[in-house]
């Protein structure tokens, strides 16, 4: 046995040799023979066992190895400019799930093919958003992609995007970030328009801060993207009787917003909230919880944000067709307040490499917490970890109020497109669209 052993490798050993091209490693090669003559003394003495074989073979390789490292250190050494460089900045965990990609999870890249489309040139992006316009000058922030860390997202294609929501009623539901989002995916489908006529704002109405309504009209397509302002989602009330004075309004934790009834014959349905779940645009503005006929005056934001999901969750679970719609809710979007009393706005050039901190969110631990209970179906686009990083991409001073700095809403185009790429994806995937 020990001489067949002997007998194989010694034609191991050939083959190995001889498919070296020496021309090139001609100044290796006694270095290498004398590796398998140190292998072959051993086979000879009286621990001859297989074991001695693989010490040749691991060998031989590792040699191989370290030699043709040092020689692609070299030339990477020799020729720099050759060795590409990728800039990304994101999330460092892979979560993958029964081999499904988990696109929520990966980093940002500097892509030049981006932005997706020029604000000035849609209608329906605010002034205020449109950075470019009030005098931004480095463009960079708009150059980035994000990038899933084990699958790709596919190019948008707005002309594709059309023809798949042909007949449908899109409705987004939330603050000014949701409208942000509505006016980016407009944007967006507008590309994809050769007639810029054929989209309009179905009332005439322009694009403000205060209207409850506003409907958009691809009459080509005959679809429609709607947004609806409710920034609590839940009902406010008149102040009960014998409130303390400092009780200007109530919120109704247990009622939905009175407009509720118009968000359910849709197809898609997007929510956000969280932005005026905030002390100083409550409290201090003399705004206190209610449940039923009782005040809730010293009950803490994130309980009261939990209470009004529930009643958010019972009434998709109710009033939602979950056959024909559905349904998203957008966790907490990162802001980059800095300073002592976070009143302070410096927005950056390029992505934060870090988060600090602002990957995590308690409203968005409470929406994860609600949806999970859920007995239908609703995706969480669970966007408060990608934000963190994108400090560089605010609105900051170019405004059209720079006097007032932002730091909570993005520049369009910008970090809401991503949002919508990822909306898209999901939606198509769930129409047999399949991952790149």
């Amino acid at each position: 046995m020990i001489k067949s052993v002997s007998s194989l490798w010694g034609v191991q050993k050939m083959e190995i040799v001889s498919k070296f091209n020496w021309d090139t490693f001609g100044h290796f090669r006694h270095f290498y023979l004398r590796g398998f003559s140190f292998g072959d003394r051993m086979i000879k003495g009286p621990c001859q066992i297989w074991i001695f074989v693989s010490f040749n073979t691991l060998f031989a390789t590792g040699s191989l190895i370290f030699f043709l490292s040092a020689m692609l250190f070299g030339y990477m050494y020799l020729f720099p400019t050759y060795s590409p460089v990728i800039n990304s900045y994101g999330i460092s965990e892979s979560i993958v799930s029964n081999g499904t990609c988990n696109v929520l999870n990966g980093s940002w890249i500097q892509d030049e093919s981006y932005p997706l489309y020029d604000a000035s040139r849609c209608p329906f992006a605010e002034h205020g958003f449109n950075c470019l316009a009030n005098g931004r000058k480095d463009k960079g922030y708009a150059k980035w992609r994000w990038k899933p860390k084990n699958c790709d997202i596919q190019r948008f294609n707005a002309r594709a995007i059309l023809e798949k929501l042909r007949g449908k009623r899109v409705v987004f539901v939330g603050d000014s970030l949701s409208r942000t989002q509505w006016e980016s995916l407009i944007c967006m489908l507008m590309t994809g328009v050769e007639d810029k006529r054929d989209v309009y704002e179905v009332n005439g109405q322009k694009i403000t801060k205060r209207i409850r309504f506003l409907s958009v009209r691809f009459s080509s397509f005959n679809l429609n993207i709607d947004f609806y302002r409710s920034v609590f989602l839940v009902q406010p009330g008149p102040v009960p009787r014998h409130a303390p004075k400092r009780v200007k309004t109530t919120l109704r934790l247990d009622k939905m917003d009175s407009i509720s009834k118009e968000w359910i014959d849709s197809d898609v349905l997007i929510f956000n909230s969280g932005h005026w779940w905030t002390r100083t645009k409550l409290f201090q503005m003399g705004w206190y919880f209610q449940v039923g006929n009782s005040l809730k005056l010293g009950m803490p934001l994130t309980t009261a944000f939990g209470k009004a999901l529930d009643t958010w969750a019972s009434w998709v679970e109710t009033m939602v067709n979950s056959n024909r719609t559905s349904v998203f809710f957008r966790t907490f979007e990162s802001s980059h307040w800095s300073g002592k009393n976070r009143n302070s706005c410096k927005v950056p050039k390029l992505p934060s490499s870090r988060s600090h901190g602002r990957d995590r969110s308690p409203i968005s631990d409470v929406i994860i917490k609600v949806v999970k209970k859920m007995t239908v179906p609703v995706t969480v686009l669970h966007v408060t970890p990608m934000d963190a990083y994108r400090s560089d991409a605010h609105v900051g001073t170019w405004s059209d109020n720079p006097s007032v700095p932002d730091c909570s809403h993005w520049c369009l185009p910008g970090v809401p497109d991503t949002w919508n790429e990822i909306l898209l994806l999901h939606l198509l995937s769930k129409n047999g669209v399949p991952l790149q």
